[in-house]
């Protein structure tokens, strides 16, 4: 990552409205490497530099939280080599990307299913947490091992425990001690989801905080995903009115 000098709000019109949280499906990976006649992994390894471009861009553009889909519950049924060499990138990237991160402001998160990851990467999810964790600039929330019903299940457990152990009440239950169970509760909710490769589904990503995003799909392939994309989606959330479930103003 570089030095975040550049403002990047002056790209934007002078009344758009930048979203507080971005959320990002990266997908397209593996399409983009076949296009060009490369493996798997080398669309992910480019995959990367993608999600470097938008890290620094968001955090010029002072959005709070960017949320990443790094690897889902799902993503295990892949070949064996390609879910290994996925690890060791990641592992890698955050390795790599540690003091950038640190010299930038960014605090990083991680959301999932920590504890079935390989334990190297568990250590370096939990280095980078604790070394970051001062940091009040742009927040990174990493999803790995991540599945949105695998969350509300989890959450749900955790609220089961609790039940059991007569700490809470069933009818103690509302949506605001619900989400305090989620894996990441201190997060605001995506104001916006973006989904590169044109793919017009949610894959299981942030099932229950997504209620009221707006959703972009493009359909650039994430490896081509650059900052111009990136202010290109916050335009088209900007131009939209937002109701969550209320009357449009002047409609009453």
């Amino acid at each position: 990552m570089s030095e975040p000098a550049t403002d990047l709000t002056n790209k934007l019109p002078a009344d758009c409205e930048v979203p507080a949280h971005i959320a990002i499906i990266m997908d397209g990976n593996g399409r983009w490497a076949e296009q060009h006649g490369l493996s798997r992994m080398d669309g992910h390894l480019e995959g990367r530099n993608a999600a470097r471009r938008v890290i620094e861009a968001c955090a010029k553009l002072g959005i709070e939280v960017l949320s990443l889909y790094a690897f889902s519950v799902q993503n295990w049924q892949r070949p064996t080599p390609e879910v290994e060499g996925l690890m060791e990138l990641i592992e890698m990237a955050l390795r790599e990307e540690l003091q950038a991160l640190v010299a930038n402001n960014v605090r990083f998160v991680a959301s999932g299913r920590r504890q079935d990851l390989p334990q190297s990467l568990q250590r370096v999810l939990d280095e980078v947490e604790r070394d970051t964790a001062a940091n009040d600039g742009l927040i990174l929330n990493l999803l790995v091992n991540y599945g949105g019903r695998a969350e509300i299940i989890d959450a749900t457990r955790s609220l089961a425990q609790q039940v059991e152990a007569g700490d809470v009440s069933p009818a103690d239950i509302d949506e605001q001690l619900f989400a305090g169970h989620l894996y990441a509760p201190d997060l605001p909710a995506p104001d916006l989801i973006i989904r590169p490769g044109g793919e017009m589904r949610l894959s299981n990503f942030l099932l229950w905080q997504i209620a009221y995003a707006e959703l972009v799909v493009m359909p650039v392939l994430w490896p081509d995903f650059t900052a111009a994309h990136l202010l290109e989606a916050i335009e088209e959330y900007s131009s939209r009115q937002r109701r969550f479930g209320r009357v449009p103003k002047g409609d009453e």
